[in-house]
């Protein structure tokens, strides 16, 4: 799992940018509220939050493995649920790097780095980073870091424009952040102090929710006290999160103040916190015999261990060892899913087919509607010559939770294998309108109005989507049709 830095910079100069924009273009003016919202109110916020999304994730960077992602976001609403009045919905996402860092987005979307997931040593630690984040949101500090910088000149917009295309075009990192610390050296003083006064806001307000959410209120203050004994002195290779999170001994002696003066908690780590890191681990690995070394040199025989292994075991392609310890985890810890997930999967690599069949149906009669199980449970249907049940497995699934892009291709992939030409280019469509790209999105809507076999009732269905999408679409934008890179969704949908 590599991570592309020149996105990091990226964004940033996009965020600042596009923030200039609506500065100079809104002119709506809220009843109530802070000056920021004069600026960035909460609808454009949002707005900008989505873009940016659809930037990372049409770039590659954001982890898309359904068991981190779900463990990741029940952590985050755990958090939020504490925090949020309504006002943001959040989400909770995992970025493939090993940097140690996290950040919040306008809009409520909290992004988390593997590598800090993998540097956090019990789970209140996690949780203080991810409740600092989310009280960044609930503080509007973006939007009002966008008030404080409204008068950006032209000269400084054109330089991180700049600094994006020739970080995109060039793949130099080095270059766009050369550019983007010179756009943005004159508001450095400036800003420093606006900084330090959202930090420390932060760090108040999100040690309330931490402490709220059943977690050790001392786990933000014990996790920067590590990074600034790591890092304190350092040059270079210092984290990305000390370079947006300045930590100081001033600033960590008052977390723990603070901490004190909270109920304190015994938290035990979760089962979900161990397995994801484990798993990271097995995922970011070299190689997956790296990765099996790894736990064996680990002196305990906890079940986070052993599920590494086992995972290591199965990308090894020894699933009958996998399966042995998977099918043993299950036996021990009936109600884990991410163990009877793996015992699923090793029974299909090693060719067990209607067994794995047995295990995926068990485990959904208990646990109906877990993404991550419902999503191995489709790809294993569609692999065992049964895209139909697939099909309804996963309809039953989106109907109910908002896909993701990649959940959105897998049922195209269903109704195609299933011979279900219309709703197989339906589904690629929806597809094409969840990374923001319409063009495509419309033409993939007409090849299912022209798709054999379509009834009456689909039909209706997808012209009113159309009318939809192409109401959508700015008058004079040109309309191009899909050219074959752009098109990939693995050979699975005809068209």
């Amino acid at each position: 799992m590599k991570f592309r830095q020149k996105i990091v910079f990226a964004v940033c100069a996009l965020l600042s940018w596009q923030a200039t924009g609506l500065a100079q273009t809104t002119r709506e003016l809220p009843d109530f509220g802070s000056p920021a919202d004069t600026i960035l109110n909460r609808s454009k916020e949002a707005q900008l939050g989505r873009s940016v999304m659809l930037q990372l994730r049409n770039a590659g960077v954001i982890v898309e493995d359904p068991q981190l992602t779900e463990y990741i976001r029940i952590l985050g609403s755990r958090l939020a649920s504490q925090a949020n009045n309504g006002d943001f919905t959040f989400n909770f996402f995992v970025i493939d790097d090993n940097q140690i860092n996290a950040f919040a987005m306008p809009g409520g979307h909290i992004g988390v780095h593997t590598g800090l997931i993998l540097a956090s040593e019990n789970e209140s630690e996690l949780a203080g980073v991810l409740a600092h984040e989310v009280s960044h949101v609930t503080q509007r500090h973006i939007a009002r870091s966008i008030y404080d910088n409204q008068r950006m000149s032209v000269v400084s917009i054109a330089t991180m424009l700049a600094a994006i295309l020739i970080g995109a075009v060039a793949d130099s990192p080095d270059a766009t952040q050369g550019l983007l610390m010179g756009s943005q050296a004159a508001q450095l003083q400036r800003q420093i102090n606006f900084t330090r006064s959202n930090e420390h806001e932060a760090d108040r307000i999100g040690m309330g929710v931490l402490a709220a959410a059943g977690f050790d209120p001392n786990g933000m203050a014990t996790f920067f006290e590590k990074l600034q004994i790591r890092y304190g002195v350092a040059r270079q290779n210092i984290p990305q999160m000390l370079q947006t999170h300045p930590v100081t001994g001033s600033r960590i002696a008052e977390a723990r103040g603070r901490a004190r003066q909270l109920p304190q908690v015994d938290h035990v780590d979760s089962i979900g916190y161990s397995l994801a890191k484990a798993r990271i681990m097995v995922l970011d690995a070299a190689t997956p015999e790296a990765a099996l070394a790894s736990f064996d040199r680990m002196d305990d025989a906890s079940p986070a261990k052993r599920y590494g292994r086992a995972l290591a075991l199965s990308r090894m392609t020894l699933n009958d060892n996998a399966e042995r310890e998977f099918r043993a985890l299950v036996a021990e810890y009936p109600t884990v899913i991410a163990y009877r997930i793996g015992h699923a999967e090793a029974l299909m690599e090693s060719g067990y087919t209607s067994l794995a069949m047995e295990v995926y149906g068990d485990a959904t009669e208990l646990f109906p509607r877990n993404v991550p199980l419902t999503i191995s449970y489709a790809e294993a249907l569609i692999e065992a010559g049964r895209p139909a049940a697939a099909h309804d497995l996963l309809l039953d699934l989106l109907n109910n939770v908002p896909p993701t892009p990649a959940q959105i291709q897998l049922i195209a992939r269903a109704a195609n294998a299933e011979g279900d030409v219309g709703n197989a280019q339906y589904y690629m469509g929806e597809y094409w309108i969840s990374v923001g790209n319409l063009p495509l999105a419309i033409e993939r809507i007409r090849m299912a109005l022209e798709a054999p076999g379509v009834d009456r009732i689909d039909k209706a269905r997808y012209e009113a989507k159309l009318e939809l999408w192409r109401s959508w679409m700015p008058e004079q934008e040109p309309r191009r049709r899909p050219r074959r890179s752009d098109d990939e969704d693995g050979g699975r949908s005809r068209g």
